[in-house]
């Protein structure tokens, strides 16, 4: 689909994002296997699981599935995979949050000092291809962090096994279990407990409609968990100058429009001859591979300031700049959750090895959050210390602050620090 920026009629849609999760059947239907696992737990869970998967829960020990994928699996794979993985874990430990003393009044001091939390779940995606980089991605910060549990589920296979290059991963970030067992259900299980199954602070993971409107239910509801961030088709929005290589372009684009037939694809650009071109290279390529991929969009635009406030506008998962001077445009973008700059940097190398989690904030999330980091697993508490001298010293202006919104206990806390 063709779009030029400069017919206002037609921005909304070239922005526009599916529309699934409005869908009021699949929310009602989501709320009802919600609601089931919550109150009925192993039971509801079971029945659920056997209606919509055809498959009961079972927790599965990793090390046998692992050993088969270190038997079958080049051991050049096993080597990129264990390469991900350093990689992954040197980039979290690097970005760690620290602790934080300020001196606020002398003699009064308050600290951020940044803790794990105690469990978390971790929903790793099945379907056609089960994504052992989404354990890796997640798994690893979540260790690094220092989360004393990890539960892991993922969408059962046809024979009920655990996909070797799953296992493997598992094996490589200290997992040795994992439930088998998937979509809103599972998501239900990890909000609130269901048998075996422990309830966690946080789930993390993307999933499809269903697990995303899972995800955001459960964390609405009394004592539900807190969630890794919004999540919907992935997206792509690539910004290309005629420096741009056309193949390279279209090989981008298509790498995310392969997840699902919903990706949202897009480059804008304000060179109409590549766009032509990249389309040209975009249909070649889509067909010999099959065909089964996402479209995408083209957007022209009067020039690359221009295309930045589009990307900012758009709010992208990724957005990569195919353009001569990437690096000075890095600074104008505000919204993107990771971004790839220059000709050489790649959307691929962000979702295996490059360190950081290909877990990112989709359907203009970016606006207001980030990827999955150390920071996902962690909380800040607050730590006040005073002496008595500063007590007495504060106690006077704490208590006319109080007592000015109408709080006299407040007051009489405060004024019981007066003495030195």
């Amino acid at each position: 689909m063709r779009y030029d920026w400069s017919d206002d009629d037609r921005r909304a849609e070239a922005l526009a994002r599916p529309r699934g999760r409005d869908d009021g059947a699949m929310l009602a239907s989501v709320r009802d296997i919600v609601n089931d696992v919550r109150v009925r737990g192993w039971d509801g869970l079971v029945d659920q699981a056997r209606r919509i998967d055809r498959a009961e829960p079972r927790r599965l020990a990793v090390a046998p599935f692992a050993a088969l994928a270190r038997d079958m699996m080049p051991a050049a794979t096993q080597a990129a995979i264990r390469l991900a993985a350093r990689h992954i874990e040197t980039f979290h430990r690097q970005t760690m949050p620290t602790d934080t003393e300020v001196i606020t009044y002398p003699g009064l001091s308050v600290a951020k000092e940044w803790r794990p939390i105690r469990r978390a779940g971790l929903y790793v995606p099945g379907g056609k291809a089960p994504l052992f980089s989404t354990l890796l991605m997640l798994a690893i910060p979540a260790r690094v962090a220092g989360v004393d549990e990890l539960v892991v589920v993922t969408p059962p296979r046809p024979d009920c096994t655990l996909d070797p290059a799953i296992a493997l991963a598992a094996e490589i970030c200290g997992i040795e279990h994992i439930w088998i067992l998937g979509g809103a259900q599972a998501i239900a299980a990890l909000a609130f407990g269901a048998g075996d199954i422990p309830a966690v602070d946080r789930i993390c993971g993307p999933g499809n409609a269903w697990v995303a409107a899972a995800k955001a239910l459960v964390s609405a509801m009394p004592g539900g968990p807190g969630i890794d961030l919004p999540a919907g088709p992935s997206e792509l929005l690539v910004i290309a100058d005629d420096s741009a290589d056309p193949a390279t372009v279209a090989a981008d684009l298509l790498s995310q429009a392969e997840h699902d037939m919903e990706a949202q694809v897009l480059l804008v650009s304000p060179s109409a001859a590549l766009i032509d071109t990249v389309d040209r290279e975009v249909t070649a390529q889509s067909t010999a591979m099959g065909g089964n991929h996402a479209p995408t969009r083209f957007i022209r635009c009067r020039d690359l300031a221009e295309a930045t406030e589009i990307a900012n506008a758009y709010a992208p998962e990724h957005l990569t700049l195919a353009c001569e001077n990437a690096s000075a445009m890095v600074r104008d973008i505000r919204n993107a959750g990771a971004i790839f700059v220059g000709h050489k940097a790649a959307e691929s190398f962000g979702d295996y090895l490059a360190g950081s989690s290909h877990v990112l904030p989709t359907d203009g999330a970016a606006r207001f959050t980030g990827g999955v980091s150390t920071l996902t697993f962690m909380k800040a508490v607050t730590v006040q210390r005073i002496t008595p001298r500063a007590a007495a010293a504060l106690a006077a202006p704490a208590a006319a602050l109080a007592r000015l919104e109408g709080l006299e206990a407040h007051a009489r806390a405060a004024e019981a620090r007066a003495e030195a």
